[in-house]
């Protein structure tokens, strides 16, 4: 282990070369190690890998700071600084000359790195192999890495799991003159739709006492029921972060709705996650220097964000953080996937930044608040006119990429409506929406078609072949000034945007439809959310052809050429409450092989017989889908290359 300081007060220079004051105190470096053997990539040669610690200070009395929820109630230093220390890692060029000069950050998934697993198609390997890459199978396609680009990783969530290469931030607790605050909280226990059944109720905040009387406990079946109390005897606090029913046999129904709202201290300053990824960044882009572990070479930032990390990075934008503390813009360019319209429950007292707004789960959660768009609106929901862009000089070239179920489930077409859902909006030169058609929230490589607590089976539609060209377009973007494909989604105008009961999904003997996508609800407090009455934001979402996929967006070979119907959706089935969006999945329907089994089921959708009638043709259609999305930048030919070896002779 090496240390190397950037003693307090030392002077960096920005881009205009005027010296201002650092806020990355020091760099703990653990480990540096060869990356894959020292295999080379391409042109930029051999990476390796940099661990370690960075330690930071705010100025709660600089205005960049004064976003951040209970930061002057934070212990100070004797500078009168607030201090935290994250987690860093890197994997750069060995030989500095070499690098691209672009600092692909990635803002982990809490705590995750999903890089190589859910952009490069690593495989779905351990945990400790996804957070802590080591070999060449662990990067994929090692796209970002023959591209020469240095990647970064550092923690913003607190509260984040450090196991298995897990990464997290250390922040202060607030207090009130040194006396611990303590406040009611509410905590949403499910069992079942997102772990094992079989999992205690953990406590999001450890419970400041054990009487169970300042402390309340209902429970109801669906996300709409009224709750009902639980009574006292029913339940206990087995400790101060577990929640245990009584009597000890008893066991949560599975998708049951438990609401605890309980005293809970000590609430940790969670909003400093968005000023360290800022001042991590900004440091890293500052000039060669022993203490710099990017070497000096970068001159292009861009961010990733994957679901709740993209939400991390909207709140980021539009909390202003993209100005870093000598008045420089930290991030160049930004793509986000599967983050919809919302942001994360974490600049605040207790936050809860691992939330997510489903349908039937965490439903009042704080996590959609206008302004959703990158457009300028004016929301006649709230009175209020703004954009997720700020306008202020400082904002990245921004890309959000979202699936059929961010649609569903997220509100994803008020990045491109108006709040009431009744006209179109067009982005500025600065923003891109795109959708992948058909695709689902978790789809990635290697997922197989089970069924969990859904009643069908699951989407396999992987979507980052586009991710992948589409961060191919944004660096290009940001480093060469070649604007992007234009934005691909679905629109009021031509008819691809709908009412949920307006798709015109075919007729499948057997097949349950949603009702309603989730609705984006209004609420004052997360301890008591009661839904706002009055005009009310309007979800829409796609269209679809004859087959059930949608029409607008970008759509890969796989539904283009299908073997199946692929939808952002799904249901829970039987013992979950059945009907209700099953969290954030989506279905794979199988096409029947022969026109005779087809008609057999009355299943109106052409067979693959009847589709692909002589051996090659499915693998000619393929080719003419990827030539087209290759020809419109959304697809590397690369990839393009390896989907039509995928597709073989016959399906």
């Amino acid at each position: 282990m090496r240390t190397v300081s950037a003693l307090l007060g030392a002077l960096l220079y920005g881009s205009l070369g005027q010296p201002v004051e650092a806020r990355i105190t020091a760099i703990e470096v653990r480990a540096v190690e060869p990356f894959a053997d020292n295999q080379s990539f391409g042109e930029a040669g051999a990476y390796e890998r940099v661990v370690g610690v960075a330690q930071g200070e705010l100025d709660p009395a600089d205005p960049r700071n004064a976003r951040i929820v209970d930061l002057t109630l934070a212990p100070r230093n004797g500078r009168g600084m607030v201090e935290y220390r994250t987690d860093i890692f890197l994997l750069r060029p060995k030989d500095p000359a070499r690098a691209s000069g672009t600092l692909l950050y990635e803002a982990p998934n809490r705590g995750r790195k999903f890089l190589f697993n859910w952009v490069l198609d690593a495989p779905a390997q351990a945990a400790q192999a996804v957070n802590d890459p080591r070999g060449a199978g662990d990067a994929g396609t090692a796209l970002v890495l023959r591209r020469g680009d240095t990647i970064v990783w550092s923690g913003w969530e607190a509260d984040a799991l450090r196991q298995q290469g897990g990464m997290a931030i250390d922040v202060p607790v607030a207090t009130r003159n040194g006396t611990p605050i303590v406040e009611t909280v509410r905590d949403e226990l499910v069992s079942g739709t997102r772990g094992p059944p079989e999992a205690p109720f953990f406590l999001t905040f450890k419970a400041a006492g054990l009487d169970r009387a300042s402390a309340q406990l209902t429970v109801r079946r669906r996300e709409a029921d009224a709750p009902r109390p639980v009574p006292e005897g029913a339940w206990t606090f087995a400790s101060p972060g577990e929640l245990r029913l009584l009597p000890a046999t008893v066991k949560p129904e599975p998708g049951t709705l438990y609401s605890l709202t309980y005293q809970a201290a000590n609430p940790k300053v969670l909003g400093i996650g968005f000023a360290a990824t800022r001042d991590v960044v900004a440091f890293l882009r500052g000039p060669a220097a022993p203490e710099n572990p990017a070497g000096g070479v970068i001159r292009h930032a861009v961010a990733l964000g994957i679901s709740q990390s993209g939400r991390f990075l909207r709140d980021y934008i539009r909390q202003g953080f993209n100005q870093d503390e000598a008045g420089q813009r930290v991030f160049d360019g930004m793509l986000l996937h599967i983050s919809g319209i919302g942001g994360v429950f974490l600049n605040a007292r207790f936050g809860q930044p691992s939330r997510t707004n489903t349908q039937h789960e965490d439903h009042l959660y704080p996590e959609n608040a206008f302004p959703f768009s990158a457009a300028t609106q004016h929301d006649p929901v709230t009175g209020q006119t703004g954009a997720l862009l700020r306008g202020d000089g400082f904002d990245p070239l921004l890309m959000e990429v979202n699936t059929s179920t961010e649609y569903w489930q997220k509100g994803a077409s008020l990045l491109t409506t108006d709040p009431l859902g009744q006209a179109d909006v067009a982005l500025p030169g600065t923003a891109r929406a795109y959708l992948v058609a058909s695709g689902f929230h978790y789809g990635r490589a290697g997922l197989t078609a089970n069924k969990g607590p859904c009643l069908h089976p699951r989407n396999t539609l992987n979507p980052a072949p586009a991710l992948r060209a589409l961060l191919v377009a944004l660096e290009d973007w940001v480093t060469r000034g070649i604007a992007p494909p234009p934005s691909r989604v679905p629109r009021l105008a031509d008819g691809t945007l709908v009412a949920a009961g307006e798709t015109g999904f075919p007729y499948v003997p057997g097949l349950r439809l949603p009702d309603a996508p989730n609705a984006i609800a209004r609420f004052a407090s997360f301890v008591d959310p009661r839904p706002e009455s009055g005009p009310q934001y309007r979800p829409l979402v796609p269209k679809v052809d004859p087959d059930g996929h949608e029409i607008a967006g970008i759509r890969l070979p796989e539904v283009a050429a299908p073997l199946a119907t692929h939808t952002g959706w799904n249901l829970y089935a039987e013992p979950f409450p059945a009907g209700e969006l099953c969290d954030r999945e989506g279905s794979r329907l199988p096409l029947a092989r022969t026109r005779a089994e087809r008609e057999a089921q009355g299943d109106p959708r052409p067979s693959l017989e009847e589709r692909y009638p002589a051996p090659g043709d499915h693998a000619a259609a393929v080719a003419r889908a990827a030539e087209l999305l290759v020809a419109d930048r959304l697809l590397l030919p690369e990839d393009a290359e390896r989907l039509v070896g995928a597709a073989g002779p016959q399906p």
